[in-house]
């Protein structure tokens, strides 16, 4: 099975762990102006630290945030992206972000924000479909399974026939949908050849099965 993304990168040197102290202490001490200042730190660590000190302070404007996401730094995009969730702020752009690291991320942002599901969806069935990172594709499967969107339900269904972790996330994503290629797709996902993949269409079968026996009354039959 794939590991997840790690996000590793060299170890900051004395002087850019300091300011990232700094930062992660604004965040703690009621200090937004440190945090501003360091958002324009040359060091992308100390910059995603000032971002996350921001919110801390409820003093992340979306200004602040519209600049991290287009930051030229992939680590400082994916905690704009990260910070980005509870807002208004359109991040379907990054889906297309050549860095893989970010692309899961934003899959991800992409699940929690159905108000953008007419956008996302056909960015987030292209690489559930024909990206080269495995956990991309599975980030993309797992959001098209939180939005529901009958557009990305196709998608969904192809990629039972992916890496194993990613049939498992398919199965799981195939909750919001019905319809006898639904059915048809968990039958034979009973047979595969990694248990957790049966075990998932074994528990979805079982799910809709026991929602299709509940009574008006709320009662089982």
């Amino acid at each position: 099975m794939a590991e997840r993304h790690l996000h590793g990168a060299t170890p900051p040197d004395a002087e850019t762990a300091d300011r990232r102290r700094a930062a992660i202490a604004a965040g703690h001490s009621d200090d937004p102006e440190t945090a501003i200042r360091l958002c324009a730190d040359p060091e992308p660590v100390v910059r995603a630290a000032a971002l996350g000190a921001l919110a801390r302070l409820g003093s992340l404007t979306a200004a602040a945030l519209g600049h991290a996401i287009s930051d030229t730094a992939a680590e400082v995009r994916r905690r704009a992206l990260e910070l980005s969730v509870d807002t208004g702020i359109c991040t379907t752009a990054l889906l297309e972000d050549p860095d893989p690291t970010v692309v899961e991320v934003a899959c991800w942002v992409a699940g929690e924000r159905t108000d953008e599901a007419d956008r996302s969806v056909r960015p987030l069935v292209r690489i559930a479909t024909t990206h080269d990172d495995p956990l991309c594709r599975e980030a993309a499967v797992a959001a098209l399974g939180a939005l529901g969107h009958p557009e990305g339900l196709d998608a969904v269904l192809s990629r039972l026939s992916d890496k194993p972790a990613i049939r498992r996330r398919a199965v799981l994503a195939l909750a919001p949908f019905d319809g006898p290629k639904v059915a048809d797709a968990l039958q034979n996902a009973l047979e595969d050849h990694d248990w957790q993949v049966r075990q998932a269409a074994e528990d979805l079968m079982l799910l809709i099965d026991g929602s299709d026996q509940e009574t008006p009354s709320g009662k089982t039959g």
